[in-house]
């Protein structure tokens, strides 16, 4: 009886702070959008590995909700309380200045790294450029565009074996992923908006740089009408 109780509690406490995660993450998307998506916005994007930053968040809400429903841990935790309960004490008002600060600058950080797509224009808000640096579609260079095979490009890649990208990069060497999209105007999948994108960027000539390489491997998770839309992506070269 103990243990049916325990898995039940533990299926519930799953439940709960899934809901919870995508309210956090929901919650974080609806600021981002009233802060910085004009009416005129086509795409926009949570550049990675800020966007990771959620989830120190939802380790928050982890802890809270095991704290308050686990006597065990909750049990645990202020053991551990009392036994540095002087060394708390001495460093109470430092411990509360430094948690408030680290959250402060977490919080900015994660939602001032957005790049916004119109359809004349990129915006890109980042941690020192809070109020946005503009580009024109014509300050792009060159669209790197592909799919990842075995081996990653970075240790610290979020991309998987059959992910799709689609990489600008502007004048002054900034390269945005467009695949990490954050959302869309009509909540459509993003690669029917990255192939119109694509259409007009290499109608203006920008340089692309495209292969077909490892394209059989996004087949392997993917309906063919995405497939479809990221081999005319592929196969667009002027």
């Amino acid at each position: 009886m103990k243990i049916l109780k325990t898995i039940t509690f533990w299926i519930i406490s799953l439940i709960c702070i899934l809901i919870l995660s995508v309210g956090c993450m929901y919650l974080i998307g609806a600021i981002q959008g009233n802060l910085f998506l004009p009416k005129e916005y086509i795409i926009w994007i949570f550049k990675y590995p800020f966007s990771n930053l959620v989830f120190i968040y939802e380790f928050y809400i982890i802890f809270g909700f095991v704290y308050f429903f686990n006597k065990d841990f909750k049990t645990f935790i202020l053991w551990v309380i009392t036994l540095k309960k002087s060394f708390i004490k001495r460093n109470k008002i430092s411990f509360l200045f430094t948690f408030v600060a680290l959250n402060i600058l977490l919080i900015y950080t994660i939602f001032f790294n957005v790049t916004v797509i119109t359809n004349n224009k990129i915006i890109e808000y980042t941690f020192l450029s809070p109020l946005g640096k503009e580009y024109l579609y014509k300050d792009i260079v060159k669209i790197d565009a592909g799919v990842y095979g075995n081996k990653r490009r970075s240790p610290f890649t979020h991309y998987l074996k059959g992910d799709f990208y689609y990489i600008i990069q502007f004048n002054n060497g900034t390269k945005i992923h467009l695949t990490d999209v954050g959302g869309n105007k009509n909540n459509g999948d993003s690669r029917f908006i990255i192939e119109k994108l694509d259409s007009e960027f290499v109608s203006m000539g920008i340089s692309k740089v495209s292969s077909m390489d490892n394209f059989q491997y996004c087949t392997q998770h993917l309906d063919k009408i995405y497939t479809d839309k990221i081999r005319n992506i592929l196969l667009n070269i002027k």
